[in-house]
């Protein structure tokens, strides 16, 4: 189902065990964090608040940018009847909107980043821990790593799926800006538990 604002119900069964597993794992090796913020997504709030005694214990601050790809009026369709209806590969035109009122792949990735940016400078010197969703990870990887948007338009030569639950680490050089990605897709704590990229 195209999970977006509508179409989104928070998280099954299988997900609360995963959350529980990272919340469990985060305990165990405490990382300390500053400000946390998550999607207006039900199952992104579901996760905050699961791991949030992790965490240090606060509400996470939800925040729009921070959401997946807006759909548009195919929120809540099934895959194929959204491929039914609409007959659109956003993934070949990256300017195209999945549906009416929805966003294309480069609009999201803007979003996401100006988003990234906006906290990092309201943010500057803290750790920010972000629960959100695999495209956002993907483009923050993507911006990240330097990969501008010109490159995308001319292949998009890769694409990050990261597992539910999967952490991923970035942290800054003070002194000359430059990010070190220190763990990328790190599910260990899903060891014995079934994967679901629902």
């Amino acid at each position: 189902m195209i999970a977006g604002i509508k179409g989104c119900t928070g998280l099954s069964d299988l997900g609360r065990r995963q959350a529980e597993a990272l919340r469990d794992r985060l305990a165990s090796h405490p990382m300390p964090v500053d400000v946390v913020r998550t999607s207006v997504l039900p199952r992104a709030i579901e996760t905050a608040a699961i791991i949030a005694p992790a965490l240090g214990g606060g509400a996470a601050v939800q925040d729009c940018d921070l959401c997946e790809l807006h759909p548009g009026e195919c929120d809540g369709m099934t895959w194929e009847e959204w491929r039914g209806t609409y007959g659109v590969d956003p993934s070949k035109d990256l300017d195209q909107e999945m549906s009416p009122g929805g966003e294309s792949i480069i609009g999201f990735a803007r979003r996401v980043i100006a988003a990234l940016q906006r906290l990092l400078d309201e943010h500057a010197g803290r750790s920010i821990a972000l629960v959100v969703h695999g495209g956002v990870i993907s483009a923050s990887m993507l911006h990240l790593l330097g990969v501008d948007e010109e490159a995308v338009r001319l292949g998009r030569p890769f694409w990050f799926d990261p597992e539910n639950t999967s952490l991923t680490q970035w942290s800054r050089n003070d002194d000359s800006g430059q990010w070190t990605l220190a763990r990328y897709n790190d599910a260990a704590h899903l060891e014995g538990l079934a994967v679901s990229r629902a």
